[in-house]
């Protein structure tokens, strides 16, 4: 068993509704978008598995679960901020809950996408001729370094010279730099918002469209129906291996591996 499969049986969990039979059954229908939906990718997954399995532990710890605790604790627990996360595990601590325990059991995207794709045979949909190609060249030259990295840790496992390396998982980020300060996001957040960095790149599209609305003319040549600058995030060309990522207009494009225990 994997240790999404084993986080499954050690804390019971279940499906949110009773349309599915299991949680399996739920999280395939979502990655694969099989009830009419779009379809999820590995990191938001993760993150609803690794909530649903904290809301669990608080269930059988007597502990409140609402949403806005599990998401504040969530991200504390999986974050960087070593006094965030030790404020939160004395916490937990006194409803009999182990921190490290816990996070020791939550799933990483790499071990998500193991599972879908491994232990339940999951096959997502091809979509033919999408447009999403920079999100798609992106997710391609991530999983290259990916097999790279894991490639690297085999050897070094076998060479003796990295212990716990052929159990090691290795999960591949993507982070967007801004140009004029030290604003550092993942790619995925950036394209939710629809910016890199909000004090420089937003104020560059109000300048915009204040331009357009003076002149009718955006400055690609074009503007909507009611004279407004089309809100376009810009992208540079991405190749689709390597780190040869390009760069997005006025930020830079990195690649930030981490190994962990899958």
């Amino acid at each position: 068993m994997c240790k999404v499969d084993v986080a499954i049986e050690r804390y019971g969990l279940a499906a949110p509704t009773g349309r599915y039979d299991s949680i399996d059954d739920y999280l395939l229908a979502r990655w694969t978008g099989a009830d009419g939906g779009e379809s999820e990718g590995y990191k938001s997954l993760t993150t609803w598995f690794n909530k649903r399995l904290l809301a669990r532990v608080y269930e059988r710890n007597g502990r409140d679960v609402t949403d806005v605790r599990l998401d504040a604790e969530y991200e504390a627990l999986v974050g960087d901020d070593d006094l965030d996360y030790g404020d939160v595990a004395a916490d937990l601590a006194t409803d009999g809950i182990d921190a490290d325990e816990l996070t020791g059991a939550m799933a990483s995207w790499s071990t998500m996408r193991r599972h879908l794709n491994d232990c339940l045979d999951g096959e997502k949909p091809t979509v033919e001729a999408s447009s999403d190609w920079e999100r798609n060249s992106v997710d391609i030259a991530r999983e290259t370094v990916r097999q790279k990295a894991e490639s690297a840790l085999a050897s070094l496992g076998k060479k003796g010279r990295l212990a716990g390396a052929g159990d090691a998982g290795v999960d591949v980020q993507v982070k967007v730099s801004c140009a004029e300060c030290p604003t550092r996001v993942p790619l995925e957040d950036a394209l939710d918002r629809g910016f890199v960095c909000q004090e420089h790149h937003v104020g560059a599209d109000e300048m915009a469209e204040e331009a357009v609305r003076e002149t009718g003319v955006a400055p690609d040549g074009g503007a909507d129906s009611g004279g407004r600058l089309r809100a376009v995030l810009p992208i540079g060309a991405l190749s689709s291996a390597g780190l040869a990522l390009g760069e997005f207009s006025g930020a830079a494009l990195e690649l930030v591996a981490a190994v962990g225990m899958a």
